[in-house]
């Protein structure tokens, strides 16, 4: 069972500091391409602007961010582009889970992990393990992910443990199906960001995304620093999140 009702089965709390931002980093290689820097220059330095979006999110009192670090889609890259980001997350994960332990920020990660090498799987599941226990800022990243990918798997999942459903299709609920989806353990996101002048969600979290903010910006990851994620939550606070209400509703309930 979920730990957070579907927006779409009842609303959510609304606040000026999003609880949960969702964001794809976009546009490492074109960063690195623009500058007339190999691509693996322009991965290098997104991470580095994980670190500071991470310690942004947690001053701000955000308590769930989501980053997509890699989709299901993108073993569609060149096998050098592919090869150097599992070292580059591999070399992320050594030097920065002690770092998240000591400030308190739980680790998660969601996708179809058995494509990865197995030291790769190691460190995963060694950063989880070490973090479990921390109550602050929860720091997901989806590896080997897709919305597609993940609602397939709830269903499976579903139907695995309660096999009675399948010849009673009626019975399936939104509840019992979002208690099987990979980041069951979060509520929907209020902010989705993404960088790099896309204006797409990309087979992203599609189910938590129903009734979640949309903010799109040109600038590519490596320069989405702490002030461009307050230009975003600048721009969340403007927004009139109605969830299926008369904006006469929403006024009267605030």
């Amino acid at each position: 069972m979920a730990l957070f009702k579907s927006s779409t089965r009842s609303i959510p709390n609304v606040d000026d500091v999003p609880r949960h931002v969702a964001i794809i980093m976009d546009g490492n290689g074109r960063w690195a391409t623009s500058r007339m820097l190999p691509r693996v220059a322009g991965h290098a330095k997104g991470v580095d602007t994980v670190r500071e979006v991470v310690e942004a999110c947690a001053s701000r009192g955000v308590q769930f961010l989501t980053l997509f670090a890699f989709s299901s889609e993108n073993w569609r890259r060149p096998a050098d582009e592919v090869s150097m980001l599992m070292r580059l997350f591999v070399s992320a994960l050594e030097r920065e889970v002690d770092k998240l332990a000591r400030n308190g920020i739980r680790l998660k990660v969601v996708g179809d992990l058995q494509a990865f090498e197995p030291r790769l799987r190691e460190l995963i599941a060694a950063g989880v393990e070490k973090t479990a226990g921390n109550d602050g800022l929860t720091l997901t990243i989806a590896a080997n992910y897709g919305g597609r990918w993940d609602v397939l798997q709830a269903m499976r999942a579903l139907l695995e443990k309660r096999p009675e459903l399948a010849a009673n299709p009626e019975a399936i609920g939104e509840d019992e199906l979002a208690g099987h989806l990979a980041m069951a353990y979060a509520p929907e996101p209020d902010l989705f960001i993404r960088t790099g002048g896309e204006q797409r969600i990309s087979n992203f979290l599609l189910w938590q995304l129903a009734y979640t903010e949309l903010y799109f910006t040109d600038k590519f990851w490596p320069d989405f620093d702490a002030q461009a994620l307050e230009q975003a939550f600048e721009s969340f606070r403007m927004r009139e999140r109605r969830f299926g209400q008369t904006s006469a509703q929403v006024a009267a309930s605030s």
